[in-house]
């Protein structure tokens, strides 16, 4: 079964995202296979609850909570029920049937809700199983290993794509973003998102393997091991794989790509730093920051083109992009539909009505996932969405303050920088309606519970 999570999650990206409906289609029939097969094996008594599903019950309570509510705006209603909990969804359906219908459901697209939910739901599984198949630290430690060298793949095929000319997705001749990198995704800024989480997953690694760093060598011998595996060991193989997500990461232009992935890093190695307690490591963490801003973005970067992503952020134009006018229309169907939204995925129906006519182009996200989110499932999705992101940072920086493992402080620090990232990103762009990069983002959540309450030594199981 874990060998099972890891290959989906290394697969999920291939097929352009996972956003098409028979890349989450297999996505969803492969997350609900594994869940049911656990569920089997626990009945046969062969496999137990770990501890940190235990610990981590309020999460699961919240996201449970979050699937119901989905899946509630799937259900046909009585229409007395919808004119007092959503008066706008109860007169749209009343104008179209031009008479009182007996039941309907809490949301304009009833199929596209549907599949929205079932996409939920996939998530939820694979949240569900991390939090059950990652019971020791070997398994922790490989689970960020193929999620990181995922990202390195897309790395360093988006890289040659871009350098050779061949501009090839997935297997599909590329029409759109010629000249950047988007991997085998669609868009440069979901490529860039999924490298940042890369990025912040690879870091993490990296820092796991300086333990004991700070603890000074008695003999010549033992400086002389500590060189030779600094020059040969996993060290210098993590600080060259960084190297290349950094360098692709470039490659897609991405402005707010790129921005995220720089505020993430000061933000959360300042909060590592902040909680290690060994004042040599805190001056090594500051010189990681300082190699990562120097070395791979200002050095590096001016040879694979940083100034284009510069100069992309001063010439941008809101005359031009009209995202800002978006995110006002989008304001508008929160407004109107405060309370339980329009639905779950009927973003792409509703906003043609809402639009002005400066908009010319077809939107089927907001290009903010904050204001699609609230107008699709109202003050009562966002809220519960809320709670769930605040209680797994809150879960990850607790992590950063009490664990004393290395590996578990190095995977709160990459679940925390992934969160910040995706959370930054997320205010220009819909990284998380992408069935690739949710997944992943749901998958750093689960890291955050595990890293803070895996126990220390492999728990026996009863």
């Amino acid at each position: 079964m874990f060998i099972g999570l890891l290959l989906l999650l290394f697969w999920l990206p291939l097929p352009l995202g996972s956003n098409r409906p028979w890349a989450w289609g297999i996505m969803e029939l492969w997350s609900f296979s594994l869940l049911f097969i656990w569920l089997w094996q626990y009945l046969r008594a062969n496999v137990t609850i770990t501890p940190t599903f235990i610990a981590a019950k309020p999460i699961l309570l919240c996201f449970g909570c979050w699937c119901l509510y989905l899946g509630i705006q799937c259900l046909p209603l009585p229409y007395e029920w919808v004119a007092i909990i959503a008066p706008p969804i109860a007169n749209f359906y009343q104008l179209a049937y031009q008479t009182t219908p007996n039941y309907i459901p809490l949301t304009l697209d009833q199929y596209a809700s549907f599949d929205a939910f079932l996409q939920t739901m996939s998530y939820f599984s694979l949240f569900v199983l991390v939090l059950l198949l990652v019971d020791t630290h070997k398994k922790l430690y490989l689970l960020a290993l193929v999620m990181f060298y995922s990202a390195v793949f897309q790395a360093v095929y988006g890289s040659f794509m871009t350098l050779s000319g061949l501009e090839y997705s997935f297997f599909i001749k590329k029409q759109y973003y010629l000249e950047v990198a988007t991997g085998t995704f669609v868009n440069r800024n979901h490529l860039a998102a999924y490298l940042e989480m890369g990025l912040a997953i690879g870091l993490g690694l990296f820092l796991s393997q300086f333990d004991g760093y700070q603890r000074k060598k008695s003999s010549w011998r033992e400086r002389l091991k500590s060189i030779i595996d600094m020059i040969l060991g996993r060290k210098l193989q993590f600080r060259f794989a960084l190297l290349i997500l950094v360098i692709a990461l470039i490659l897609t232009r991405s402005r707010m790509g790129n921005t995220a992935f720089v505020l993430s890093l000061v933000i959360s190695l300042s909060l590592y730093a902040w909680y290690h307690h060994s004042y040599t490591q805190k001056k090594f963490i500051g010189f990681l920051l300082l190699s990562f801003l120097l070395l791979d973005l200002l050095l590096i970067g001016n040879i694979f083109g940083i100034e284009q992503v510069a100069e992309r952020m001063q010439q941008t134009n809101l005359l031009q992009e009209h995202r800002d006018e978006v995110n006002q229309y989008t304001l508008k169907i929160w407004l109107d539909y405060w309370w339980t939204g329009s639905g779950i995925g009927s973003f792409y129906i509703v906003f043609p009505s809402y639009q002005g006519l400066e908009i010319t182009k077809f939107y089927d996200h907001a290009h903010n996932d904050y204001l699609e989110f609230a107008s699709e499932t109202g003050i009562i999705g966002i809220s519960l969405l809320s709670i769930i992101v605040l209680s797994t940072l809150k879960t990850a920086i607790m992590a950063l303050k009490t664990r004393h493992h290395p590996l578990f402080k190095a995977i709160a620090f990459s679940a925390l920088m992934a969160i910040i990232a995706i959370l930054i990103h997320s205010t220009v762009d819909f990284n998380l309606h992408i069935p690739a990069n949710a997944t992943t983002f749901i998958v750093c959540f689960a890291m955050a519970w595990i890293s803070a309450y895996l126990p220390s030594q492999r728990y026996q199981k009863s």
